[in-house]
């Protein structure tokens, strides 16, 4: 296929739309069901660049869940406590933890539910029976995969009526050395980027305390590699093989780790014993539960235990989650792990990373602070390496 015609491109006024390849060789990849459009695409190849980089850098199955062309998690194939599989709604999945797959989706997936309604999906490794079933009862608009199972692709093929958008990907293609986009009829011309993520960019550790042990190692790079697709200024928290909470695309550093911040709190609190415990009407949708779930923990717009509430989401009255059980619980996390796309400008980030039991971080240094933010990391035990590379990503 030399080219493909899409509906429209980011907006609907926005017309014609196709993809193509700059030189006229054939697209790297094969729709098989459904018609992807420009933002399904921008997410697919985005997203497979991800889970490839992470299956070679960790050596694991590896998943993530995009929306708008950022992740909202990315994860690798490590079985799941019990508690983790009924706070990712996955703890009735059979066969589960046969499929390292299936686990990097549970993850992906279970991690910021809400910001993975309607996601789009990229598998590092050939979709198999259990993952497509996992797929199958999500909202989501896509996915992209290096092949499918025959019975995995049936079970694809079936959602949305028929019209749920499968995408194969050669996985040996590799894209030309020089990338280029036009913005307002001006190219822009770079070279791609091609920076291997390893653990070598942890060697320089800058902090008193220079224990780095496996699980942050991997931690951390899952992190990096998450944020080499995230749209800067991000961080990404990361623990257990699976990214936390991600902030991406504000102005503001703080602002970034402060919104990542908030994200991995809410994935911890969801595994409260109140939280898994709540007694939902049997008819309430996944992404209702979501919803409650979400307002449950951080008390949003609605009241969800208020009276005349309650009724439409539970069988019985829960017991609010307070504010100081929250802080309780959370006062008990520690070892996550956090990336920075570019260096922490202040100590304010630490300072916050802390509250969401940070204990290992990766950033590039090079702040006039960063004595500064050293100090913070020092006083609280961390770990920090410095690793000399930016990853912006516009």
């Amino acid at each position: 296929m030399k080219e493909f015609e899409l509906k429209y491109g980011c907006n609907p006024n926005q017309k014609p739309a196709r993809i193509l390849m700059q030189n006229r060789d054939d697209l790297p990849i094969e729709i098989l069901n459904g018609k992807p459009g420009y933002i399904n695409f921008l997410d697919a190849l985005n997203s497979w660049q991800l889970v490839r980089e992470l299956k070679n850098a960790i050596g694991l199955p590896a998943a993530a869940s995009f929306k708008h062309v950022s992740p909202t998690s990315a994860a690798v194939g490590i079985p799941l406590p019990e508690q983790l599989k009924k706070a990712c709604f996955a703890d009735d999945v059979a066969g589960l933890d046969d499929s390292p797959l299936a686990c990097a989706y549970a993850r992906a997936r279970g991690t910021d539910r809400m910001c993975s309604f309607g996601d789009w999906v990229a598998l590092s490794d050939v979709c198999d029976e259990t993952t497509a079933l996992m797929i199958k009862r999500e909202v989501s608009d896509g996915i992209i995969a290096p092949g499918y199972t025959p019975e995995a692709l049936e079970i694809l093929k079936s959602k949305r009526k028929g019209g749920y958008n499968i995408v194969r990907i050669d996985p040996d293609y590799v894209p030309e050395e020089t990338e280029r986009k036009q913005v307002f009829g001006i190219t822009f011309e770079q070279g791609r980027n091609t920076l291997r993520i390893d653990r070598s960019l942890l060697s320089d550790i800058v902090t008193e305390n220079k224990s780095l042990p496996e699980s942050a190692v991997r931690d951390l790079l899952l992190s990096l590699i998450t944020l080499k697709y995230t749209q800067s200024n991000s961080v990404c928290y990361a623990y257990g093989g699976q990214a936390i909470g991600v902030g991406a695309g504000q102005q503001s550093r703080i602002h970034c780790t402060r919104l990542a911040g908030g994200k991995a709190d809410t994935w911890f609190l969801r595994q409260h014993s109140k939280v898994l415990a709540l007694p939902f009407r049997p008819d309430l949708s996944r992404p209702d539960r979501d919803n409650v779930i979400d307002g449950y923990i951080n008390k949003n717009e609605e009241d969800v235990c208020a009276d005349g509430n309650w009724q439409k989401y539970f069988t019985s009255r829960p017991e609010p989650l307070t504010a100081e059980e929250c802080r309780e619980y959370l006062a008990g996390i520690d070892g996550v792990s956090l990336g920075s796309d570019a260096f922490f400008p202040f100590s304010d980030n630490i300072e916050r990373a802390k509250r969401s039991g940070v204990r290992y971080v990766a950033e590039p240094g090079g702040s006039i602070r960063d004595d500064a933010v050293i100090d913070c990391c020092n006083r609280y035990g961390m770990v920090m390496a410095f690793t000399g590379v930016r990853l912006f990503h516009h």
